[in-house]
């Protein structure tokens, strides 16, 4: 008999395992408890096993065993009341299990057993605490990740298909009145809408590909435009309306860490974009990039013609942009400032070119 009711909770953990996928291990934690402490009261009527038996004391070592291992994994996957009801039932199944061999009954035979159950059970309760802990800091931390990630791939989508609409907007509005009178200046502007056209669809391809990668680690992205880009993307801007873009920037792209490159070609690209949509009036911007020093100076200036700004740091009625990308710079060691200056407005950064 007491050979049937060692095997008994060995039985129950080794059925309740390869069940745990359907119930959840704290389920199998709470049967094996409950078998344990019947196995026990079962020794209770049956008699007292002898110390001499070993196989039974083999067994029952390794039932206590199971039991503990099961703590750590309940306190790991589950907390609440749940988790603590399934822990506390295998604590009062190992502390009522030296009972099978003599009988505890009394003061100090209740002592012991409380103080065999808490030896035996609370190292397995702080592991389990402590893994649960590494568990949830981990998670913390992909969360935080993803959200990073998700906050990038907004800004992508605003920094870049925001600047390629726009302009598709101006032209088309150009575009309409040029269809009247001039149909062949017309088909060579919307030839350049559709030009934008592709490229915002091709940023938006981009940033969908990055939303349904499965990594883990995040999906890798591709290389950033930088410094070498502002070329294209200031003749691009001159070709999609009447505003003449002046670049002046001579600074090498490898003396530019790649984040402050990066950077640097987002504030152009807010910064014209905020041109095309507030200062409809202007007829010229001064980008100037320079490194001076230690650190690297972007200055975005238009010549004037559109509204007043509200008070702040960007013009009102586009979004925040500005905003976000003052708070990318100030992550970098930065400054950005934006403002009227003249008949115009513009966007100044400094960033220091030794990021750490």
């Amino acid at each position: 008999m007491s050979q049937i009711l060692a095997l008994a909770a060995p039985a129950a953990v080794l059925c309740g395992w390869f069940l745990r996928s359907r119930f959840g291990i704290t389920a199998v934690s709470w049967t094996a408890a409950v078998v344990s402490i019947g196995a026990t009261f079962g020794a209770w009527a049956a008699g007292r096993w002898a110390e001499s038996e070993r196989w039974t004391g083999l067994v029952g070592m390794l039932e206590l065993a199971s039991l503990l291992v099961l703590v750590v994994l309940t306190l790991r996957a589950e907390g609440g009341w749940r988790g603590a009801t399934a822990v506390w039932t295998i604590g009062g199944a190992v502390a009522l299990w030296p009972s099978r061999f003599e009988d505890a009954s009394g003061a100090v035979g209740a002592l012991t057993l409380f103080g065999f159950g808490s030896v035996l059970a609370l190292p397995a309760v702080l592991i389990g605490l402590y893994l649960r802990g590494l568990d949830e800091g981990r998670r913390r931390s992909v969360a935080a990740a993803r959200r990073a990630q998700r906050l990038e791939l907004a800004h992508d989508l605003h920094d870049f298909v925001a600047h390629d609409v726009s302009g598709m907007v101006a032209q088309a509005q150009a575009g309409t009145v040029l269809a009247a009178f001039d149909p062949v200046r017309a088909a060579a502007l919307f030839e350049r809408i559709e030009q934008a056209g592709l490229q915002a669809l091709a940023s938006l391809d981009r940033t969908v590909h990055l939303l349904r990668s499965e990594d883990e680690d995040g999906p890798e992205r591709a290389p950033q435009p930088g410094l070498a880009e502002l070329v294209e993307l200031t003749e691009r801007f001159t070709d999609s309306g009447d505003v003449m873009v002046r670049l002046d920037a001579p600074v090498e792209e490898p003396a530019v860490p790649r984040e402050v490159a990066a950077t640097a070609y987002r504030i152009v690209v807010e910064a014209l974009t905020n041109v095309r949509r507030h200062a409809p009036a202007a007829r010229a911007v001064d980008v100037r990039v320079r490194s001076e020093g230690r650190r690297l100076t972007v200055r975005v200036r238009d010549d004037g013609g559109g509204a007043s700004p509200p008070s702040g740091s960007r013009r009102g009625g586009g979004g925040s942009g500005l905003a976000g990308l003052a708070a990318r710079v100030e992550a970098l060691g930065g400054t950005l400032t934006a403002g009227r200056e003249g008949n115009g407005w513009q966007v100044a950064v400094t960033m220091p070119l030794k990021i750490g």
